[in-house]
Formats: structure tokens, sequence, C-alpha cells
């Protein structure tokens, strides 16, 4: 079952909140033969994450488990970055479960939530980290919400309580709110296609400005055309990254081949960028654009780092 993307939060008492993680979505498995996890492509993840599978041997057989693998960084937030590229540090894994769809070979997916978390619960206390329960929170969502953003969580998560449970569907039984970070960048280029698919951009270090991404997604018909008729008045021929071309391909990263297909221009634009975090490589993972900001000197443009959280990424808000 998949949530549905929104703007605003729900409020009542017909709803229950999550933390939205950011990891990667499992299904856990208990057969009389063992425990499989699964990954929503339906891959086999029990090999890369064994110290989960361990844990959910003591599962009672033919019981299904919904949740999310995630890694817990040393600040104690949760880091995709930590799960994508260091599996190897089996301690920092957690796999939060906040469904339970099948109980010892009976199915649960008509009835209502709020009765699979009872369920839930009473299954997930008899096993040991690191498997745990995804808390469920009954407060005002712009409280839960300002707590979410306080430590840097992904979002929020609204479910209602009647709800059962659709596999595969987005019915809006389940929604889902973002908070991502975000500072203002300086654009250095663009990739045209009537006008503009996407936005080259980056910061200052020094003298020197530093490409961090492009950005594709938030824009809507307007922003794009005024975004486009700034830049094409700042076109220039040199590119005005220090550190383009990047040798390594990988989703983020900007090749000298995949550059021919770029515009440049003086960096002289600021724009407001909502991210979901940096990459280790340093480049923009979740990238959004917000607004142009006219009020702000390209040249004091420069990567905002993220200081650590005083609580764990688990407190209640």
């Amino acid at each position: 079952m998949y949530a549905l993307a929104v703007q605003n939060i729900p409020e009542g008492n017909k709803w229950l909140y999550e933390v939205k993680f950011d990891g990667y979505r499992c299904i856990a498995g208990k057969r009389q033969n063992g425990v499989t996890l699964w990954s929503r492509r339906g891959n086999d993840f029990t090999p890369q994450f064994p110290r989960i599978a361990q844990a959910c041997e003591r599962l009672p057989a033919d019981t299904l488990l919904d949740g999310e693998i995630v890694a817990i960084d040393q600040n104690g937030r949760i880091s995709f970055n930590l799960l994508q590229h260091h599996r190897s540090r089996a301690s920092a894994m957690r796999f939060y479960a906040f469904d339970l769809l099948y109980d010892r070979g009976k199915s649960l997916l008509r009835l209502p939530l709020i009765r699979r978390r009872e369920l839930l619960k009473n299954t997930v206390t008899a096993l040991s980290d690191p498997v745990l329960l995804s808390e469920t929170f009954e407060t005002e969502p712009s409280e839960l919400v300002s707590a979410a953003r306080e430590l840097n969580l992904e979002g929020v998560i609204a479910k209602r309580k009647d709800s059962p449970y659709e596999s595969g569907k987005r019915s809006g039984a389940w929604l889902k709110y973002r908070i991502n970070r975000g500072q203002e960048f300086v654009i250095g280029g663009y990739v045209p296609n009537n006008p503009l698919d996407s936005i080259i951009v980056g910061y200052y270090q020094g003298e020197k400005l530093l490409y961090a991404g492009k950005v594709r997604n938030g824009f809507v018909a307007h922003t794009r055309k005024e975004v486009f008729q700034r830049l094409k008045d700042l076109q220039t021929a040199p590119c005005p990254f220090a550190n383009l071309p990047e040798r390594k391909r990988t989703q983020w990263a900007l090749t000298r081949e995949e550059m021919k297909n770029c515009l440049w221009v003086k960096p002289e634009l600021v724009v407001q960028i909502e991210f979901g975090e940096w990459t280790p490589d340093g480049h923009l993972r979740h990238s959004r654009f917000l607004a142009l900001r006219d009020d702000k000197n390209p040249h004091e443009v420069i990567r905002e780092i993220l200081t650590g959280c005083s609580r764990s990424a688990t407190s209640a808000p």
C-alpha cells in the first residue's frame, strides 16, 4: 500500500500520524522454512540485511510485516546515504514495522488499521533490536511537522484509522507530507527543452563555483518561463563550474558527454532549492525548485552544513 503525496496534512481524530522514514520499503515474512525480506520491487533483501532477518526469525510462522529499513548515523539521524553506500555497517540498520498483513496465516488486510496496529504492537514486542515498532502519534499535525523538521526527518505520514490494507494502491487513506531541507544556490547553466528542462546549480567555495546538481522538479509553467527569460540573457560560452566535468558516472553526476546538452550562463541568478540531503560525493538528492532569490548576492552563497540533533530520530514530539 502506498501513500499519496499532499501539501497539507489532514486534522481530526480519524487519523493516525507517523514519521516518514527515508529508507527502503520492506516486507518481512516468516514461513516454516525461514525468513525472507522483500523490497518494494519484489527483490530479495535477505542477504543484504542479515541482522534484521535474524531478528525476524522470532516471528510466528506465516506472519508478514510491512515496514522500512533505515540507517542511523553517528548523530542519531536517519541517513539514506549511509543505508545506500555503507550496508556493511550492520549495527546502524533498523527495521521499523508499521503494519501487520498476515498473522499466523490469517489475513488481516480487511481489518481497520487501528486493529492491525494493536496486533502489530504485540507481535513486534516479542522481537529484538534491530526490529522496532514505528510509533504513531495522536497529536496536532502542526506539532508533529515542527518536531519532524527539528529532527531533520523526511516528513510525516497520515493514515485513516479505519482503512483496510490496499496492496499496490494510493487510495488516499495513507497520505505523505515531505519535509525537505533547503538553501540558496547559484544557477550556472541549464538544459533547454521548450524552454527549460532543468537548471544546473552550485555554490561558492572561495572564488570557485562548485557544481551541486541538476534541478528538474518544482517548476510550474509560469516559473519555468520566468527563469528561462532571466537565463537567456546571461548565456556565456565557458562552463562556470570549477569541478566539471565529473569522471565518475552516478545518478547525480554531470559528465563531459552529458555537458554537451547544457547551456552555460554567468553565475548571477540565485534560487531557493529544497532537497532531501547531500550525497557523499557532494550532490543534491530529491531537489526541487522553490523560488528566485533576487535579494541574495551570488558570491555569498555557500554550502550550508546542518548540525546534529540533540534528540534521537525516534523520539516522540
